[in-house]
């Protein structure tokens, strides 16, 4: 297209155009905003992939691989209200109350980095320890926990010791469940997690062995990259899950840890599934073995 074409091309957009692109500019981001921190922005991810990957067959002429492609974005099409019920039910809800775009703009002007000392977390995990109080504390990587913290009560609260350590404190009525933390923010409390049905002890005989609060921890562990850190009540030492593993960790370690992911969110780490209370951390994500051995 030459220039000549390109400018006769600028003189027929009229206001119209400019206003119908700029609303459509404003739903797609309202959604993506919608689904952001949630599950739903994994599944768009994948979507989006998808996608990409019809565009290059279309290119290439890859007929079959073409039609597979079609045929699974078939079927994912008729399954999307399904999948993005909550967040549908949440934009109707914006939409019916007129807040939707007002709150979108405040989400995107809001500051969510807001970093507290480490020394906060790791006093209150300390406490937990000494004084064998049970405790389930996970921190939120890439992948979103909103729906986890909607089964609890949201705080939003920056990260203070005491308030962590009353948390747990058994007469309080958010001990129950696990804290979430963002950006170390304490984002909710007294949520519910999965429970993980593939622990196997090294007799095999399942989950003999394991508490509540560690079967959620792993299996919380082995859908999102969560890390989670748990106090044993009976020990009084505290646990470390992540990827589907589990191990005893020291407090030295734990607190090496919550360093490397306050200075790196995509920090990826391994378990030493030796229990030898040590973790490594990689430079790359690393496959860590499914079974999960005694503590």
């Amino acid at each position: 297209m030459s220039d000549v074409d390109f400018l006769q091309y600028l003189q027929t957009i009229t206001v119209l155009d400019i206003i119908d692109i700029l609303v459509v500019s404003a739903i797609i981001y309202s959604v993506l905003v919608l689904i952001k921190g949630t599950r739903g922005m994994e599944i768009a991810k994948g979507l989006l992939f998808l996608v990409s990957v019809l565009i290059i067959c279309r290119f290439l002429n890859l007929r079959t691989v073409r039609w597979l492609v079609q045929t699974a974005l078939y079927g994912i099409v008729v399954a999307l209200p399904i999948v993005f019920q909550p967040e549908l039910r949440r934009m109707l809800v914006s939409l019916g109350s007129g807040s939707g775009f007002t709150n979108a703009l405040k989400r995107l002007t809001e500051i969510t980095n807001h970093i507290q000392s480490v020394d906060g977390l790791m006093w209150a995990i300390e406490q937990l320890c000494e004084t064998k109080t049970g405790a389930l504390i996970v921190i939120e990587r890439q992948t979103g926990l909103d729906d986890y913290c909607e089964t609890g009560t949201i705080l939003n609260a920056d990260i203070s010791a005491k308030l962590l350590y009353s948390i747990f404190n058994t007469k309080a009525p958010l001990h129950d469940g696990a804290v979430i933390i963002r950006n170390f923010r304490i984002l909710a409390a007294s949520c519910y997690l999965p429970l993980s049905e593939n622990v196997i002890n090294k007799s095999g005989t399942g989950k003999k062995g394991y508490g509540t609060r560690h079967r959620a921890a792993i299996g919380l562990s082995e859908q999102t990259d969560a890390v989670i850190i748990v106090v044993s009540e009976e020990r009084g030492v505290a646990s470390v899950a992540h990827n589907g593993n589990i191990a005893v960790a020291s407090l030295e370690t734990i607190r090496r840890l919550l360093q490397n992911l306050w200075q790196n969110p995509r920090y990826s780490l391994i378990l030493d599934t030796d229990l030898s209370e040590e973790l490594y951390g990689h430079s790359e994500p690393v496959k860590t073995k499914s079974r999960v051995k005694d503590i």
